[in-house]
């Protein structure tokens, strides 16, 4: 694969370390990782963009071997045991880093922090042996659509062979509906919004401008903010468009948690 075009994969990673423990309603998504490895050529590098890290510019992991973050609370004793001691890839973040400013993003590094929850958990059911160098960047927590998809547009730029680009999130983030019994009705609106998103992310009847603007004012689709109370799961998937811009190559359609689910390829 060319320097110019990276592998981008949007996933909806689950909840905090369970699909890591063996959870029921996490096989589905397990499954769908360790096929879209097969669909992809194996990365030299992988840039994350993980929905469990917002800042007020855009950060990047610098340090070569970063720790683990384990930002999640409640789970057994096992979940803060978890290792994926892959390695950082420092020179992958500056070139990163330098992108964003070209596009005046104002980028910054951080030689201190690890990979949170959003990067080990699905690389370790994608990649198990943790052999290949990451670099974890940020959301910007004003969560603005437009300059996520600018971040995606600066990424595009990055020249580095076999680099794959994750955005990762959640296509379905309503903590409270995890835990609350399903109704028809809510199930109705789970699935009203991941037909609103597949279409707008996969159909080739959209140009890219018209593609642009559904995400942009994602807010307007069917049940968006029941599906997202807050967007932060999302907007790693507007980076992932801003990318690519184009339709997505494949899509899965998976229950996660029992609620649907989606994860893009381009």
């Amino acid at each position: 694969m060319s320097n110019s075009n990276p592998t981008v994969l949007f996933l909806s990673h689950g909840g905090g370390p369970l699909p890591l423990l063996g959870d029921a309603g996490h096989r589905e998504m397990v499954q769908n990782l360790q096929h879209v490895v097969t669909r992809i050529p194996k990365p030299s590098a992988i840039l994350l963009i993980s929905a469990h890290w917002e800042a007020a510019r855009p950060t990047l992991t610098a340090a070569s071997q970063p720790a683990l973050i384990y930002d999640y609370y409640g789970f057994p004793d096992e979940s803060y045991e978890i290792q994926y001691p892959c390695p950082g890839e420092p020179e992958l973040a500056k070139q990163v880093q330098q992108h964003l400013n070209d596009h005046g993003l104002s980028a910054v590094l951080d030689e201190n922090r690890g990979f949170d929850h959003g990067l080990f958990v699905p690389l370790k059911i994608m990649y198990p042996q943790a052999e290949i160098p990451c670099v974890q960047l940020s959301l910007i927590h004003s969560l603005d659509p437009m300059a996520h998809i600018q971040m995606g547009t600066a990424l595009a730029d990055v020249e580095y062979e076999n680099l794959l680009i994750i955005g990762s999130g959640f296509s379905f983030h309503n903590l409270r509906a995890f835990f609350s019994p399903a109704t028809n009705e809510t199930q109705k609106m789970n699935a009203d919004f991941e037909q609103w998103l597949i279409e707008t992310c996969s159909s080739s009847a959209l140009d890219e401008t018209e593609r642009t603007q559904r995400l942009l004012h994602w807010e307007q689709a069917p049940a968006a903010r029941y599906c997202h109370p807050r967007e932060e799961h999302l907007l790693p998937l507007l980076v992932c468009y801003g990318v690519a811009q184009s339709a997505c190559q494949e899509y899965f359609s998976l229950t996660i948690m029992n609620k649907l689910a989606s994860v893009y390829l381009w």
